[in-house]
């Protein structure tokens, strides 16, 4: 049981955080639970509890969605990468997947870090590459339920106005895990984690609630620093392991 309740843990600071921060529930928790556990036992958990957070945070930001940009370009593009990299993840086996998970998020955070430190700009990406690394969001998506960190790079300089970006960024990933979802239930994962998954939906709601409390109350941009250091030290651990 105690790598299960290190992943109640992390369930705790993953939602807390993204609820300070706005960013990373899912790729915290995966790539500090992947010391312990396996990937591919955490993501039926993981995924589900999601849905929860997003589908509510999409259905009340619905009208900032940008439908245009969400149906024409993202969706399509992160749907064919997740189901591609879904596909893939059985053939790469745990050990590898874990090490490009630390890969992944050794890279996402020293970009962010440096970004923040040195208050560095975002660039816009020509057409052809935004939806390559769109493309590879996916699949890092499928791999890891983790399609953030590129699909964010692949939108740099993207001209949407905050409540915009969040409120599409949040349907792609509602939307996503929601397919993820299915595949789990058809795949036979699923079930055998839905106790798991309502053991942590307090633990999720507990980490919401304490982020909202100190949301205002914590330097937001030190604290950033803070979990990307955090960040880069679990990507080194899961690469060395």
């Amino acid at each position: 049981m105690l790598p299960w309740i290190w992943l109640g843990v992390c369930i705790l600071l993953s939602s807390t955080i993204e609820a300070i921060t706005g960013f990373g529930s899912i790729v915290i928790a995966l790539s500090l639970g992947a010391l312990l556990l396996p990937i591919a036992s955490m993501l039926p958990v993981l995924v589900p509890l999601n849905i929860f957070m997003t589908g509510t945070i999409a259905w009340k930001n619905r009208h900032h969605i940008d439908k245009a940009f969400l149906l024409k370009l993202v969706l399509p593009l992160m749907a064919a990468g997740t189901l591609a990299g879904y596909f893939l993840r059985p053939w790469l086996g745990e050990s590898l997947l874990k090490m490009l998970l630390g890969v992944l998020i050794i890279w996402f955070a020293s970009r962010e870090l440096w970004r923040l430190i040195k208050h560095v700009p975002s660039h816009r990406h020509p057409a052809w590459l935004s939806r390559v690394l769109t493309f590879a969001a996916g699949i890092t998506h499928g791999l890891f339920a983790s399609g953030g960190p590129l699909l964010v790079y692949a939108m740099a300089g993207k001209h949407l106005d905050k409540g915009s970006l969040r409120a599409t960024l949040v349907t792609v990933w509602f939307s996503l895990n929601l397919g993820l979802t299915v595949a789990f239930l058809i795949d036979g994962t699923l079930i055998p984690a839905l106790p798991r998954v309502a053991t942590y939906l307090p633990v999720l709601a507990a980490g919401y609630f304490l982020g909202e409390f100190l949301h205002h109350r914590l330097d937001e941009r030190r604290f950033r620093q803070v979990v990307y250091l955090m960040l880069i030290v679990t990507g080194l651990a899961l690469i060395v392991r």
